[in-house]
C-alpha cells in the first residue's frame, strides 16, 4: 500500500506542478499515469512542439517544459505509479480513499486530485480483428523498454513524430526496422524524416508506403504480419512479412475512462467542479483540476491547469491539517526547503557598514 497526502490522477503539466504547490506546504504527493513517462500529451504525443502561452516563456518545447516541471519538483521527492491506470476509488470510515489500479497497486491518501488532462489516453488500435489476441505477446502501442527489442525484427505501423522517432531509435537495437505507413507522405517533425530518409538509403530501415498491415501470424505469439500495399497503378498486393514485433503508433484517444464510474458529476466528458473556491467535485475530498474539469467560462489551457493546482492545494491542507492555520509566505523571502534536504534562497544581504 502507498500511502501519501494527495494522490494525483495524470503526470501532465498541472499534476506536475501541484507537486511544487503542494510541497510548499509541507504535503508529500504520489502520481498514477497510465503512461510510461511523466508529461502527459507533451511527452508522449507532441514533445517537439512549441508553446508559446507559458508565462515568462516566449516559447518552449512541451517535452522542455516537461522537464523543468520534473526539475521544479525534484526537490519534493513525488513518487511515481507508471504504466498502471486508476481504476477504482473506496471511501474508508475515516473519510480517506484508496485508489487501484489496472495492476492491483493500491494507494492511500485523505486527497485525491484528479490532474487527468483530457482523461486517460488509450492507443488507437488499426482495424485487425484478432490484434486482442497478441497483445503483450508481440503486440504492442506504446514503447516502455527499448532493450526488449534488441536483435529482434521489428514491425512499426504509423506516420506521426512517434512512429518516426522509435524506428530511428530502434535502428540501432533491433534486428530489423520496418516501417509502415499507408501514405508516402509523413507528418513528422523535418528532422526526423529527413532521419529516417537517410537510415533507409543505408539500408537501416526498411520503410513501405503506401502500405497498411491488415493482418497478424502466429500461434501463441507474433511471428509475422501480413501487409497490403498499393503500387504506382493502384494495384493491391498482399504478402507476409516475418517479424517478433508489431508497433501500431496511430496516437491515442483520450477518455475519462474508468474515473467516469467514480460516481463524479461528468458533463461532456469533463468532471464539474465547483470554481468559486477550490474546484472540488461532488465528492469531498476529490478535486479535478486542470483540463480534466469543467465549470463556467472554463479554458483548457496549461497556465489555467497551474492555477487551479494553486488553489486546490490549499484546501487540500485544510482537508489533511483541519483547523491548522497556514500562514501564506513568498518563496522570494522564505526560500524553498526541499523534502531531500535540499533549500533554495535568494543570497542575503550583506550589512555593512560604509566610512
Amino acid at each position: 500500500m502507498i500511502k501519501t497526502d494527495i494522490l494525483i490522477i495524470g503526470a501532465g503539466p498541472t499534476g506536475l506542478f501541484t507537486v511544487f504547490e503542494a510541497g510548499l506546504l509541507k504535503l508529500k504527493c504520489h502520481l498514477i499515469d497510465a503512461l510510461p513517462q511523466p508529461g502527459g500529451q507533451c511527452s508522449e504525443i507532441y514533445p517537439k512542439k512549441p508553446i508559446y502561452d507559458i508565462p515568462a516563456y516566449p516559447e518552449i518545447l512541451a517535452g522542455d517544459l516537461t522537464h523543468k516541471l520534473m526539475e521544479q519538483c525534484k526537490q519534493f521527492e513525488p513518487g511515481f505509479t507508471l504504466g498502471e491506470r486508476a481504476e477504482t476509488i473506496d471511501k474508508q470510515e475515516d473519510g480517506t480513499f484508496i485508489v487501484t489500479t489496472n495492476k492491483g497497486t493500491k494507494h492511500h491518501a485523505p486527497v485525491v486530485a484528479i490532474a487527468g488532462g483530457l482523461g486517460s489516453f488509450e492507443p488507437r488500435k488499426p482495424q485487425i480483428h484478432n490484434i486482442n489476441e497478441y497483445e503483450d505477446v508481440g503486440v504492442e502501442y506504446i514503447i516502455k523498454d527499448p532493450e526488449v527489442y534488441r536483435n529482434k525484427k521489428v514491425v512499426i505501423a504509423g506516420g506521426g513524430d512517434s512512429a518516426l522517432d522509435w524506428s530511428i531509435f530502434l535502428s540501432d537495437v533491433a534486428k530489423s526496422v520496418t516501417l509502415v505507413h499507408r501514405r508516402n507522405e509523413f507528418r513528422g517533425h523535418l528532422d526526423s524524416v529527413e532521419k529516417v530518409q537517410e537510415l533507409k538509403n543505408a539500408g537501416k530501415i526498411n520503410l513501405i508506403t503506401p502500405a497498411e498491415v491488415i493482418g497478424l501470424l502466429g500461434a501463441d505469439k507474433v511471428t509475422g504480419v501480413v501487409v497490403k500495399e498499393s503500387d504506382d497503378i493502384h494495384l493491391d498486393k498482399e504478402y507476409e512479412l516475418e517479424c517478433d514485433h508489431f508497433i501500431p503508433l496511430f496516437g491515442l484517444s483520450p477518455k475519462l475512462g474508468p474515473i467516469a464510474n467514480w460516481g463524479l458529476e461528468i458533463e461532456k466528458n469533463a468532471i464539474k467542479v465547483d470554481n468559486s473556491l477550490d474546484y472540488q467535485t461532488n465528492i469531498p475530498g476529490v478535486f479535478a483540476i486542470g483540463d480534466v474539469n469543467t465549470y463556467p467560462g472554463k479554458l483548457k489551457l496549461i497556465l489555467c491547469g497551474f492555477h487551479e493546482a494553486t488553489l486546490m492545494c490549499q484546501s487540500a491542507y485544510q482537508i489533511i491539517n483541519p483547523g491548522k492555520r497556514y500562514v501564506m509566505k513568498y518563496t522570494t523571502v522564505s526560500g524553498v526547503d526541499g523534502f531531500d534536504g535540499t533549500r533554495k534562497e535568494a543570497p542575503k544581504a550583506v550589512v555593512k557598514k560604509i566610512e
